[in-house]
């Protein structure tokens, strides 16, 4: 039988995980600079704090977690969020204690049992960052701001490829009112609603406003908008939120059918679309979660937050093209060494290693073949120098400089080589 990955969970490749590395590197930047702090979760989490936090009848908890009981007869699940666990994190850790904002952000993968396509894996990759403290419309609006200004930076100016859509699910006054009404007009329309929506119309009406099948929204177009439920505080909140935007000059769509999958959130809801990537279009996500640490055990504690799906935002900067020049350089050594006999092997790695100390990027051959076939392969790495080094150069404390791009070689003193080589190391 041949070996493979399982279906939906992908390897980096070198060139893939340039890119990957690349782009989490510059949101750690700007994470950071806004003062959020990095943290860690366990990969797997007891599955109650998903049923109490995600929802028991959502689509992900029934459908979509990878749940197993483990040898102590206890029910595990990989998460498929980060929310859940980085506020199950706060309310054990004692975080609420410490002065607010508490602002953390986390890199790692998640994992849900969905059908693989095209910018949609079954493990994938998210920059989760989440914000808890008295918010307000400001907060919301700074947050935002934040998720455009990464998901941009690896962007020319002249280009952008993100979207803003933004809608309020109400809040726990508000809300029963629009899910009673829903619940009685898709009753109405229920064999005009693909099977999948069929099945959620009991459980969890709300995500078949969310639905991609034409039946389905055709249904919902007739549909009156939440908008038409908010209490007078939810419409005031997402007035602010509004006038923020535009006073920052940020521009935004209103999708009045725009919902999230968990159950959660409240009030101010977001998703960032990316062009080209067909149906899976949503490269970044989120919204506040008032009371869920509290629904946890926690205390009351307002949040927002969102995640950036890393695999997403890589295809709309790169698309599916080769490598940029600028970043492909990094999978090429600065030099390659060539020692020729065992004397010279030895001194190669004492010497390779000195070189790494001092920040030089080299590769080394300790094999037996000839010069010409490893001269060969230090060209197809894309090496800028090769190092030789024989018995001659040894007797004479010397080492040949050969530069591949220009043809020309020289002899030098070894203790010269890192002021040669640093002028060019990456």
């Amino acid at each position: 039988m041949k070996l493979q990955a399982v279906r939906g969970f992908k390897d980096w490749l070198p060139e893939e995980a340039i890119k990957y590395q690349y782009l989490i590197e510059l949101a750690r930047r700007e994470l950071k600079l806004a003062n959020f702090q990095e943290i860690k979760i366990p990969v797997l989490e007891k599955t109650e704090l998903f049923v109490r936090s995600i929802g028991e009848v959502t689509d992900i908890v029934q459908k979509e977690t990878y749940t197993f009981e483990d040898r102590n007869k206890e029910l595990l699940t990989l998460r498929p969020e980060a929310t859940a666990g980085i506020c199950r994190m706060v309310i054990e850790h004692g975080l609420y204690m410490r002065p607010k904002p508490l602002k953390f952000f986390f890199v790692g993968p998640m994992f849900r049992h969905e059908r693989p396509q095209k910018g949609r894996l079954r493990e994938f990759f998210q920059i989760d960052v989440e914000f808890m403290g008295n918010l307000t419309p400001y907060y919301e609006v700074e947050l935002l701001e934040l998720a455009l200004k990464i998901l941009k930076k690896p962007l020319s100016q002249d280009k952008d490829p993100f979207t803003l859509e933004i809608n309020s699910l109400g809040c726990p006054a508000c809300r029963p009112a629009f899910r009673e009404y829903l619940l009685q007009a898709l009753e109405k329309e229920k064999e005009r609603l693909c099977e999948t929506c069929k099945e959620r119309l009991s459980r969890n009406p709300l995500r078949i406003l969310d639905c991609k099948k034409e039946q389905c929204k055709e249904v919902v177009r007739g549909l009156r908008a939440i908008s038409e439920f908010w209490c007078k505080e939810c419409k005031g909140h997402f007035e602010a939120i509004k006038s923020l935007l535009e006073e920052r000059k940020i521009l935004y769509v209103i999708n009045p059918y725009l919902v999230r999958g968990l159950d959660y959130y409240v009030r101010t809801i977001f998703e960032i679309k990316g062009e080209g990537l067909g149906a899976q279009d949503t490269v970044c996500a989120g919204g506040r979660y008032d009371f869920l640490i509290k629904e946890l055990g926690g205390p009351e504690l307002p949040a927002t937050g969102f995640a950036i799906g890393l695999e997403r935002w890589a295809l709309c900067i790169f698309g599916e093209k080769d490598l940029p020049e600028h970043l492909s350089e990094e999978l090429k050594p600065n030099a390659v060494l060539i020692p020729l006999g065992e004397e010279a092997k030895l001194r190669g790695l004492s010497l390779i290693n000195d070189l790494r100390d001092k920040g030089i990027k080299i590769s080394a051959f300790f094999e037996d073949r000839s010069l010409k076939a490893m001269l060969r392969e230090a060209d197809k790495l894309g090496a800028s120098f090769v190092l030789i080094l024989g018995e001659e150069e040894l007797k004479e404390d010397k080492i040949v400089l050969k530069d591949m791009k220009r043809g020309t070689q020289e002899k030098l003193f070894i203790n010269e080589l890192f002021e040669r080589l640093s002028g060019t190391s990456q």
